[in-house]
């Protein structure tokens, strides 16, 4: 029984989304070791509270939309341990307890890490944002009034699975960045944010029963599809743009390599209609998304 209930609550992490969330602490990390900022400690517990969050979130999603009807018989992507009597509710808001505690003391060290006992004006700033991140993780879906229900999950992704990923990582670690850094940032707020938007049209006819009104099920599932492809574009443009303006080799257009990869996962999303047809195309564009951080990380070192 115990063996089983492990395997339930390691299921319940979602572990294959946590190369996503990590994404973004890549892109800040090799921005800032490209202008000479590199911090190792800063980035390690960087990547701790990352993980941590993520994995918060993924229990607070899965307690719940099974909470609020989102998982239930009609869903089409895997199952969730709530929904499907493997974790009881009571255990699973233990469990998002106590990863909200490791996610804090985490995030207190790696600001401790960063700034010390001098910088206490930034300190705590990014507590703050630290404590905004913890309630975006949890109030998804989980909540009396989640967020993601009411289909502002994208703009919550692109912000700190982006915006706030990047640019927070790279100014813990140089305590300054400038304003042409939101490019890169912007480029990985699109592709997380493709990778929900495929997670939602997998699931927008159960989203519909529950109520549930993500990006796709209120612009339909055609329209859907024309989204997707304008954060693809998105995405590619933004990196673009910055390594225009900063151009000093051409191994900086590394990161083009993944366009075949983007293209096959365009066109894949547009073409299938079925939840068991879309479903490895999420796991494609999350590790699409990695690939695309490590070659444009790796164009502005060598």
């Amino acid at each position: 029984m115990a063996k089983h209930n492990i395997k339930a609550w390691v299921a319940a992490f979602r572990l294959r989304t946590l190369p996503l969330a990590l994404s973004s602490i890549g892109m800040g990390s090799f921005l800032a070791a490209a202008n000479g900022y590199f911090r190792g400690g800063v980035v390690a517990w960087c990547a701790l509270t990352t993980v941590l969050l993520q994995i918060l979130s993924n229990l607070a999603n899965d307690y719940g939309d099974s909470m609020h009807g989102a998982d239930s018989v009609n869903r089409k992507g895997p199952q969730r341990a709530v929904q499907a009597g493997l974790i009881t509710p009571a255990q699973m808001k233990a469990g998002m307890g106590i990863f909200t505690m490791l996610s804090l003391f985490s995030g207190l060290m790696l600001l401790w890490t960063a700034f010390g006992t001098e910088g206490i004006f930034l300190f705590i700033l990014f507590l703050i944002l630290g404590l905004a991140a913890i309630w975006a993780a949890i109030n998804y879906t989980a909540g009396s009034r989640p967020y993601g229900y009411a289909g502002l999950g994208d703009i919550s992704v692109f912000l700190f699975f982006g915006l706030v990923g990047v640019l927070g990582t790279y100014f813990l670690q140089a305590q300054k960045f400038s304003s042409d850094l939101l490019w890169p940032a912007a480029s990985l707020g699109f592709f997380s944010t493709a990778v929900l938007n495929i997670n939602n049209i997998r699931d927008i006819e159960s989203d519909k029963l529950a109520g549930k009104n993500s990006v796709p099920v209120r612009l339909g599932s055609v329209n859907a599809r024309y989204y997707h492809l304008f954060l693809l574009a998105g995405g590619t443009l933004s990196a673009m743009i910055y390594t225009l303006g900063h151009y000093y080799s051409p191994w900086q257009y590394l990161f083009l390599l993944t366009l075949p990869f983007l293209i096959i996962n365009a066109r894949q999303v547009w073409k299938l209609r079925t939840a068991p047809d879309l479903d490895p195309y999420l796991k494609q564009m999350a590790m699409s998304t990695l690939l695309f951080v490590f070659l444009f990380g790796i164009g502005l070192l060598v």
